[in-house]
């Protein structure tokens, strides 16, 4: 990926009417906007336009097999979109707007420019809750498609400076809201066979669904082996420090930083990238990372660290 153009600058903006309403001309002329959901940031454009789409791709270095999310403001925007049975209509009744996307059949004559979906037959959608996304979402008037503002396969970003450092002179507009609340991608899942394909703040078993296999053909985003990752190796499951490593601990294993000082599982995930973020960012050589428990939003975290740490 090309090195950012200081020439091109990226405009940060507070969130507010005018914010949104500078934003939506940006995403009518076809240009990309990094914006804050409840998740992380995304970086929005046209799902309609496939130049659009081109240019999120050409921000983020992203391979090209590797679909997008769709993000909608309601169900009847996702109508046109994707084909809903009753069991993704049981799961939008429970958890829309919120962070869950589903993979879906593509529906007859979607609008949705053919490299959103990567070529596939599905589609990935979701409906946001944060208030920054659904305001931009109204404003633009379509469906956006939006992966993380982030260089690709590089930290997910959680504050509008974690934006800036990855696309800063790639992209023209970031939304500032503040830290994301939740600080995990989605939970995304295939209702027609009830599996969850990337852990999130919604864990699989209450939904009742079971992981996908490793081996599953990429059909949403967040399935790549190597993804999320610092730049710096980082060891998983460590109790102390190596020489020159970083630790961010968990519980009762202190370190550097800690994701949590009282092993709360949902405190650690609005804390992980940012504190993939710092560790990165520090003197250290290395990062290591405290034991996380696997079990409900747990299960979501140690899939990041695992993509994280596969070099």
């Amino acid at each position: 990926m090309s090195a950012p153009n200081p020439s091109f600058a990226t405009r940060i903006l507070p969130y507010g009417a005018a914010a949104i309403d500078t934003a939506a001309r940006v995403i009518a002329v076809g240009g990309c906007v990094a914006v804050p959901t409840e998740t992380v940031y995304g970086l929005a454009a046209d799902a309609t336009d496939s130049h659009a789409v081109a240019g999120i791709y050409a921000a983020k270095g992203r391979p090209s097999f590797n679909p997008l999310i769709v993000h909608v403001l309601d169900l009847d925007q996702a109508k046109g979109i994707a084909r809903f049975d009753h069991e993704a209509l049981a799961l939008v009744e429970r958890y829309w707007p919120g962070p869950l996307t589903l993979v879906l059949p593509l529906a007859a004559d979607a609008p949705v420019a053919a490299l959103v979906t990567a070529g596939l037959g599905t589609v990935a959608i979701r409906s946001p809750a944060h208030r920054a996304m659904r305001a931009l979402l109204a404003a633009a008037g379509r469906p956006l498609a939006a992966p993380s503002a982030n260089a690709s396969g590089t930290i997910s970003p959680t504050r509008a400076e974690h934006v800036a450092a990855s696309l800063g002179g790639r992209i023209p507009l970031i939304l500032d809201d503040g830290a994301t609340p939740g600080g995990l991608e989605s939970t995304i899942v295939d209702p027609a066979r009830r599996q969850v394909l990337r852990p999130g703040p919604i864990p699989g078993e209450a939904l009742g669904y079971a992981r996908a296999a490793g081996d599953a053909a990429i059909s949403a985003p967040g399935q790549l082996a190597s993804h999320y990752a610092p730049a710096k190796p980082l060891r998983l499951n460590a109790t102390a420090p190596h020489a020159g490593e970083w630790l961010i601990g968990f519980g009762e294993v202190a370190g550097d930083d800690s994701l949590s000082a009282s092993g709360d599982l949902i405190e650690a995930a609005a804390r992980l990238f940012d504190a993939l973020h710092r560790a990165d960012a520090s003197d250290a050589r290395a990062i290591a990372v405290a034991p996380v428990p696997a079990h409900g939003i747990g299960e979501a975290i140690n899939d990041r660290l695992a993509r994280a740490a596969a070099r």
